[in-house]
């Protein structure tokens, strides 16, 4: 099976490669909010508010990717809605995501304060640099109901395949955020609440600048038309339904990721830095994973709509070769040079030389990840949910709790990171299974 043959089959790989781009770029959104910020701070004397921010930024990204499943959603069931041509369920898909992103966004702000305090909890730290990171999360997190609705908005666009309105929203984002820290961290000395400020009234101008791109195409009238429909009970409840296996989904990858942090500082701090790095690289290449699923949501639900099946696997193709790709130069960059990658993140040499031990792992990690995230964009522009809730379930119940047991008793990082592997690679053979029995795949399609 060719990975990128070119035929009259594959005249959708333009489009592909244009929304991937631009999902990219809108995925390392958050991210790089965090990086932006603790570029600045790490050029300030007080060491504090850099190690502050730098936890902050970490706990955003956590609780930020819990909520991620509303793009995902937004734009499968967009793309969907456009495929079959209905104006009216595109509405009304975007108007019911955005009133749950804007719930979920106020109740993110109700219950910031615990929310912050666990979350510093988890990180063995000096009062000091706590004080520091708390002030960082108390500024941003009223950026909260921003990003949300921003995730519904760059859905939206993509799954109609808009990619330039979501190209400027991120360029307004990173632009404003920007020019933001400069003047709170660098000229007003606001240090880390300078910081999450920036990072929150950024989303909000972000948010702005996607509302007036919804008001050139959308006229406030037809909304209005649509208001008897937007709580009718069996389209709110398909929605949500989606919405809440998603949820679950994201749920299960975040306690993945916060439990390998947690093992990672039960054991000597060197240890706990090389995995810290190690992770940084992970999540920053499982953004760009993310970028071609979404791609692949967008694609798989317009050709669902417009019932031009047979583009299915043309598309898991292009897509599973593109993501496979990416995920082995990025290991093998880090594998084959990991003096020159992780140099760009630390210059304790001592650091980079624990890396090299346990590296090799990503191998295996991204290689199965990058199949996975197409895999999951796959059966969510089916709008699959349970797929995806049930894959992460077990996934996550057989392959990576057993191992992170064993490793709270072994202090083995190697064992950590084999129960991480076992994570990725039971998703991807779950995924895989439900893959050949799906029934707009035919197995003999497949093995041919």
């Amino acid at each position: 099976m060719l990975l990128f043959p070119l035929s009259g089959k594959y005249q959708f790989i333009s489009r592909f490669y244009l929304i991937t781009l631009t999902n990219i770029l809108s995925c390392t959104i958050i991210p790089l909010a965090g990086f932006t910020s603790t570029v600045f701070l790490g050029h300030l004397t007080d060491i504090r508010y850099f190690a502050g921010a730098s936890l902050g930024a970490i706990l955003f990204d956590y609780i930020y990717f819990s909520v991620g499943f509303l793009r995902l959603v937004t734009t499968g069931m967009t793309a969907i809605a456009v495929g079959e041509d209905d104006r009216e369920a595109m509405l009304l898909v975007g108007i019911r995501n955005s009133a749950i992103a804007l719930g979920l966004g106020i109740l993110i702000l109700v219950i910031h304060e615990p929310l912050g305090n666990l979350g510093f909890a988890l990180f063995t730290t000096s009062p000091e640099v706590k004080d520091a990171g708390l002030a960082y999360f108390n500024a941003r997190i009223w950026g909260a109901p921003a990003v949300l609705l921003n995730y519904v908005l760059i859905g939206w666009f993509i799954g109609q395949e808009k990619s330039s309105r979501v190209l400027l929203m991120t360029i307004v984002y990173n632009v404003v955020n920007i020019l933001q820290d400069y003047l709170y961290i660098n000229q007003w000395h606001w240090a880390s609440t300078g910081a999450g400020m920036s990072a929150g009234v950024s989303q909000y101008l972000m948010l702005l600048t996607g509302l007036i791109f919804l008001l050139r195409d959308v006229p406030l009238k037809e909304v209005a038309a649509l208001k008897e429909q937007i709580l009718e009970s069996s389209g709110f409840k398909s929605i949500a339904r989606l919405n809440g296996n998603l949820f679950v989904r994201s749920l299960t990858i975040a306690f993945t990721y916060v439990i390998f942090s947690c093992l990672s500082a039960t054991m000597d701090t060197m240890i706990f830095a090389g995995n810290a790095l190690l992770l940084q690289v992970l999540l920053l290449t499982i953004d760009i994973f993310n970028g071609v699923g979404i791609s692949t949501a967008a694609l798989t639900g317009t050709f669902k709509g417009e019932q031009t099946t047979h583009k299915y696997l043309p598309l898991l193709q292009i897509a599973i070769g593109t993501s496979l790709s990416i995920g082995l130069t990025c290991a093998g960059l880090c594998v084959l040079s990991p003096q020159t990658i992780f140099g760009l993140l630390t210059n304790h040499s001592e650091i980079i030389e624990l890396i090299k031990t346990y590296v090799p792992w990503l191998l295996v990690v991204l290689g199965c990840a990058s199949i996975c995230l197409v895999l999951e964009g796959y059966f969510t522009g089916l709008a699959e949910g349970v797929v995806l809730r049930n894959t992460f379930l077990i996934s996550t119940l057989v392959g990576f709790i057993p191992l992170a047991i064993s490793t709270w008793f072994y202090h083995n990082n190697h064992m950590l990171w084999l129960a991480m592997s076992m994570f990725m690679v039971i998703r991807m053979v779950i995924l895989g299974v439900y893959l050949v029995k799906s029934k707009e795949l035919k197995i003999e399609t497949i093995l041919n």
